[in-house]
């Protein structure tokens, strides 16, 4: 058998006792309770001694590997437990002190070994051993527990919104959000547990005292009432015992001590904490530099030892000089690949130029552009960390599945001609959306109302022209606990982006676009698709109808649906707009589905029966598309009305919603788009049967 292969079988026969964790947890827990009750002879009481000392270390050594606090999210309860352990041990040992006069080797070699038999000495140790668990590292340790539960439960809100936001750019989909809200919960819930667990390690430190002091008092009224021992001689004997009892009780606990406040007081890092402090406290050769000078004049100062100063010294100095050496060259390697990037990409381009030296390349225009200043072109460079390009992947993603169509590839570029951190979006080589951002800040917007003011720069969310502050990366936490939704430079643009591209996209669909969804469609629904195109309607036409329910935000993700839906219509009338009016009933409950309230019902503006019988007069149809004609006067009337109408649903917090007569639907919302961008309008037609209509608000014009 090889060493692979018994490496494998070990491993295998680890994994199988893993999972009957559960039962030695249990075994563990039972044996615990049982210690309390029943005497343990000495040789066992030094294994699980043992046992005691071992487990805190180990629990320390897996605290130096774990990259984030949250993944030992079992930390306080098996702290709860090792305590109860320790404390099970105390009490295992004091019934032996007292009873037998003997506990074993482990406490007789603290209390002989470690002390040289020294009681008295013992007892400081002991006292310093105390003081230190329960003055300097528990009660520290306690305090950081706390603060830090406080401001994670503070910074929920802030954290949770901003993957929110990620989520509806399409920076993140929804399996990454899921991960990341968990994520968030269990480190709220794992600083809320520490909260509590630093506790048990308080209690502990007093209870070792209560505990070894009752061991030396009783011990000593046994020994002089009961055996009849001298006052040195129980003083001596039981003082010892206790003593080293007490020993053996706080080396584990001063362990475990310190294992918890490293663990609260660790950040997130991607690597363990010896690699982490390794690399922070040697990463500026010029300190240790001056720390050599320091130790050479600590040596040759009159009265100061030379020798342990200047081997310091010729430590610190030797690793300085090794760190200077390392960078050098570095720096040097750094250097010659640039250079060479920069050689390879001139070469590039002279062989681009000379293959695409064709007229007819300048003819393409990109469907979709960004342009980004020169400072801004480190978001999208993947060598500086940079994740732009991922992200705008994300997006078209995102609106794949969410609106069911294809944004074509949007392509980066820079312009000088813009300012250093501008950006901007262009369709079809024309600019649609533009904005400014601030590299290494982030942007903090008030979501929530808090009295709280951020310091920062102030500006404008460029997606819905909201005030924000740009913030430095020390303030964000604090962003985060009053309140405050917290995204990065390039999760701004990509928001602005997204929105750009949502409110546009019947613009960016196109009859190539449509003829690819088709032949993916054709795939799965080839018969709806044969009978569709092109025996009634072109992919022009098909286009068309595409575009009336893009233009409104309705998904046509449901593809097979509307399509059949304007199959049944399309021998009727060729007209797309008619047609689309007809698809909308297709995926009615989706569009209804946004303007719902958390009971379910739909609260609208309803029209006065006599005001939708003029405006219906007004109705002009032709072959191929709708519209309305009014009178202006009629028209400043309805507007001025409506006006009214739409602030009162905006205030009750509900979506602005118009219903109206099918025949009218259409009409009206082109006409009254241009004053209400943010209007909705449905028809009777388009309410399922089970959905509860509530009015908001009844349009009239006065008499």
């Amino acid at each position: 058998m090889n060493q692979s292969t018994a490496f494998g079988g070990f491993r295998a026969a680890v994994a199988a006792r893993l999972k009957q964790s559960d039962l030695w947890l249990v075994a563990g827990m039972f044996g615990t309770v049982m210690l309390l009750v029943l005497p343990v002879p000495p040789f066992l009481l030094d294994l699980m001694l043992t046992v005691s000392i071992a487990i805190s270390l180990l629990i320390l050594l897996v605290i130096l590997y774990v990259r984030e606090p949250a993944e030992f999210s079992g930390f306080p309860s098996l702290l709860l437990f090792v305590t109860l352990f320790r404390l099970a041990l105390n009490v295992a040992s004091t019934r032996l002190i007292l009873l037998d006069g003997n506990a074993g080797h482990v406490i007789e070699a603290f209390g002989t070994f470690v002390v040289r038999g020294n009681y008295v000495v013992g007892i400081v140790v002991f006292a310093i051993l105390v003081l230190i668990n329960f003055s300097v590292i528990t009660k520290g340790a306690g305090r950081i527990a706390e603060v830090a539960a406080r401001f994670t439960l503070d910074a929920m809100p802030g954290k949770q919104m901003a993957i929110d936001a990620e989520l509806g750019a399409g920076v993140i989909n929804e399996e990454q959000a899921r991960t990341r809200r968990r994520k968030v919960e269990q480190e709220a819930d794992f600083y809320g547990a520490m909260d509590g667990a630093s506790k048990f390690v308080r209690g502990d430190a007093i209870a070792a005292v209560l505990i070894t002091l009752i061991n030396i008092i009783g011990g000593f009224v046994i020994g002089i009432a009961q055996r009849g021992m001298s006052l040195t001689e129980a003083l001596q004997r039981y003082t010892l015992l206790s003593i080293g009892d007490g020993l053996v009780s706080q080396v584990p606990a001063l362990v475990i001590s310190l294992a918890a406040g490293m663990l609260v007081t660790r950040a997130a890092s991607k690597s363990s904490l010896g690699e982490e402090l390794g690399e922070q406290l040697f990463a500026y050769p010029r300190a240790l530099t001056l720390l050599t000078v320091m130790m050479v004049i600590f040596a040759i100062v009159p009265g100061m030892p030379m020798i342990p100063f200047l081997c310091m010294a010729g430590v610190t100095g030797y690793l300085a000089k090794t760190l200077h050496r390392k960078r050098s060259v570095a720096n040097a390697a750094a250097e010659a690949t640039k250079s060479g990037e920069k050689n390879a990409a001139a070469a590039g381009g002279a062989g681009a130029a000379a293959a695409s030296d064709k007229i007819e390349s300048l003819l393409a225009v990109d469907p979709l552009q960004i342009e980004l200043g020169y400072g801004l072109v480190s978001l999208a460079d993947t060598r500086r960390g940079g994740d732009l390009l991922e992200r705008v992947t994300g997006v078209r993603r995102t609106f794949a599945q969410e609106m069911g169509i294809l944004i074509p590839p949007i392509r980066l570029r820079d312009n000088l001609q813009l300012g250093a951190n501008e950006y901007r979006f262009l369709l079809k080589g024309q600019p649609v959306a533009q904005g400014s951002l601030m590299p290494g800040y982030f942007l903090a917007m008030n979501a929530t109302n808090s009295r709280v003011t951020v310091k920062g720069i102030p500006a404008v969310e460029p997606v819905f022209q909201l005030p924000a502050t740009w913030i430095a990366d020390t303030e964000r936490k604090a962003a985060e606990v009053s309140g405050y939704s917290v995204v990065d430079s390039a999760a701004v643009l990509v928001t602005h982006l997204s929105e750009t591209v949502r409110r546009r996209c019947f613009e960016i669909i196109s009859r190539q676009d449509v003829q690819q969804l088709l032949d993916n469609l054709k795939q799965t629904h080839s018969t709806v698709v044969n009978e569709l195109i092109p025996a009634q309607l072109t992919v022009g036409q098909v286009q068309r109808v595409l575009q009336n329910l893009l233009t409104e935000g309705v998904s046509i993700r449901n593809l097979s649906g509307i399509l059949e839906r304007v199959s049944d219509y399309a021998s009727v009338t060729k007209n797309p707009d008619e047609l689309s009016e007809q698809a909308r009933r297709a995926v009615c409950s989706q569009i209804v589905k946004p303007f719902q309230g958390d009971n379910g019902a739909l609260w609208c503006i309803h029209i006065d029966p006599r005001l939708e019988q003029q405006l219906l007069q007004g109705v002009r149809q032709s072959a191929t598309e709708v519209a309305l004609l009014l009178d202006p006067r009629l028209a400043r009337q309805v507007v001025d009305a409506l006006s009214k109408l739409v602030q009162q649903m905006l205030a009750a917090g509900h979506p602005p919603l118009v219903l109206c007569a099918p025949n009218l639907r259409l009409a009206f919302r082109r006409f009254f788009e241009a004053t209400f961008s943010d209007l909705s309008v449905v028809s009777y037609a388009e309410v399922p049967n089970r959905v509860e209509v509530k009015s908001a608000g009844l349009l009239n014009l006065p008499e």
